[in-house]
C-alpha cells in the first residue's frame, strides 16, 4: 500500500514510537518562537508531534494532513483541543493570508514528487501567508545520497511499541532514477508482516531555491543541518529552508 505508515492505524502506532522528538523539532519550534503567539499552519502534521508543541508554546495552530489515519492518532493526543485539524492537501489551505508561519516537517516536501504538483502546492502555501509570513521546511540533500542506506542492512532496526510489542522494520529501495527514489518499507510484527510503499523526489538546492522565487518567496537561509550548519557540512545531510513571502 502506497503511504501505508500514514494510512495504517497499526502503522501508524510504530511511527509515532518510532519517531520522537528530535534535533529537527528543537530547531522548528525555536524558529516559530521568534514570533510569538504566530498563526502557524503545520502542513503535513502527521501524528501531530510538532504541532502540539506549538500550541502548547501558545501559538494558535492549524495542523493539515491527507492522511485520516495520521490525524486521529493526533487528535487522540493530550492537547489536541489547542489544535485545529484539517484533512486534506493543498486545496485546504484556505483563506488568503491566514498565517503567519507555515511549515512543512519531516520531509514532506519530498513526498510531493510531481514538479507541477510541488509548484501549486507553494503557490497555496504562499497564498496562505500574509507578505512577510515565513515558510518553513525541510528535504534531504541529493548529494548525501541518503537511499544507499536505506537498505535491509543499514536501515534494519528494532520498534518498541508503548504496549510491549516488538516490530523489526527495514527498508529496501526499488528504483532510482533522475532523483525520484521508490522504497518500500518492511514491518514484521509477531503476527505477520505489512509493508508500505512510497516515492519521494530529492529535489537540489538550485531547483528548491528556483521554485521558491518563482512561487513567491525570498530564501533567507539554507542550512545543512539542525545546528546551523553550512550545506554540505555536517552530517544530517539536510537543506533546511527558511523563506519569506514577498
Amino acid at each position: 500500500m502506497r503511504n501505508a505508515e500514514f494510512n495504517d492505524p497499526g502503522l501508524v502506532a510504530v511511527y509515532d514510537a518510532e519517531c520522537p522528538w528530535g534535533p529537527d523539532d528543537d530547531f522548528f519550534l525555536a524558529e516559530v518562537g521568534a514570533d510569538p503567539a504566530a498563526r502557524v499552519l503545520d502542513f503535513g502534521c502527521g501524528t501531530g508531534r510538532l504541532t502540539l508543541a506549538l500550541a502548547a508554546a501558545g501559538h494558535t495552530v492549524t495542523g493539515v494532513d491527507p492522511a485520516r489515519a495520521s490525524l486521529d492518532a493526533a487528535r487522540a493526543k493530550p492537547g489536541a483541543d489547542r489544535v485545529t485539524w484539517i484533512e486534506g492537501g493543498g486545496e485546504a489551505l484556505l483563506p488568503a493570508g491566514a498565517y503567519d508561519v507555515a511549515l512543512m516537517t519531516s520531509h514532506v516536501a519530498q513526498f510531493v514528487v510531481d514538479d507541477d504538483e510541488w509548484r501549486q502546492l507553494l503557490g497555496a502555501l504562499r497564498r496562505s501567508l500574509h507578505d512577510g509570513g515565513r515558510l518553513l521546511f525541510d528535504s534531504r540533500d541529493p548529494a548525501d545520497r541518503r537511499w544507499q542506506r536505506w537498505n535491509p542492512i543499514d536501515s534494519r532496526r528494532m520498534v518498541h511499541l508503548p504496549a510491549g510489542d516488538a516490530v523489526l522494520t527495514w527498508m529496501d529501495v526499488t528504483a532510482a532514477n533522475d532523483l525520484v527514489v521508490h522504497f518500500t518499507r518492511h514491518f514484521r510484527f509477531p503476527d505477520g508482516e505489512l509493508r508500505s510503499d512510497a516515492v519521494l523526489r530529492f529535489r537540489t538546492e538550485q531547483e528548491l531555491r528556483g521554485s521558491l522565487d518563482e512561487a513567491g518567496f525570498r530564501v533567507e537561509r539554507i542550512h545543512g543541518g539542525w545546528q546551523g550548519e553550512p550545506v554540505g557540512e555536517g552530517n544530517d545531510g539536510e537543506f533546511v529552508v527558511v523563506a519569506t513571502a514577498v
